[in-house]
């Protein structure tokens, strides 16, 4: 599929249960040639199911942290959770285009997920939490959102994102906290979420929020075709 809005880089993306080798890797950059790709960006790999792109001839293009949760202790709201400002609430369809708006002022262009890649985050997992937390003036929109997914026993921080003019209020924090939240209330034994290499602020909220750095992280790769 298209790598976020743009028509000409393909995502390529390997399943948890399929692995791989060169000679697979090989074949799909030749079905994605004939598709009319230009260059091709695999989703997050694990060091060992990197190796047969690396083979191919791809290079990382960023690094990520990987961090988990067991969920046994949950963290603490932030202060002032109990004020209307920083409640977060279901998100609905009409709050999609306010949602991408943030997206597009919280990640550089690699990162942002634009329409299409909202719809793919929200179909990753069999069930999906999306929350919204809203500025004190409604004309303004969305100031904070998160994702999460759950997949039997694991769950996955997907997306969590804080408009500029939000931050340092404790709105990270309460989407965090709602999403391990909901996790526990679904037996959900483990929480992952990845972070970028140098995306420190992420970094400190997650792991103050009582999530462990993996010593194994993940890493995006690509290339052109």
């Amino acid at each position: 599929m298209p790598w976020r809005g743009h028509d000409d880089v393909a995502h390529l993306v390997l399943g948890e249960q399929v692995p791989t080798d060169t000679e697979t890797v090989e074949a799909c950059l030749a079905a994605l040639r004939r598709s009319g790709y230009c260059s091709v960006v695999t989703s997050a790999l694990a060091p060992a199911d990197s190796l047969p792109f690396v083979d191919a001839g791809f290079e990382v293009r960023e690094r990520l942290h990987l961090l988990e949760h067991d969920l046994a202790s949950l963290p603490a709201p932030p202060n002032g959770a109990s004020r209307d400002g920083l409640r977060c609430r279901r998100a609905w369809r009409s709050d999609r285009p306010s949602v991408i708006e943030l997206d597009r002022l919280a990640f550089d262009r690699f990162w942002r997920l634009e329409e299409q890649g909202l719809r793919e985050a929200l179909q990753a997992t069999p069930a999906v939490r999306f929350r919204v937390g809203d500025f004190e003036d409604p004309r303004r929109g969305t100031v904070a959102y998160a994702i999460t997914g759950r997949a039997g026993r694991r769950g996955y921080l997907q997306r969590v994102a804080v408009h500029p003019d939000g931050r340092r209020q404790g709105w990270g924090r309460a989407l965090v906290v709602d999403a391990l939240g909901w996790l526990a209330r679904h037996d959900v034994q483990r929480a992952l979420v990845n972070t970028q290499w140098t995306n420190d602020a992420a970094l400190a909220l997650y792991e103050s929020c009582g999530f462990r750095r993996l010593p194994v992280g993940l890493c995006v790769l690509d290339r052109h075709l």
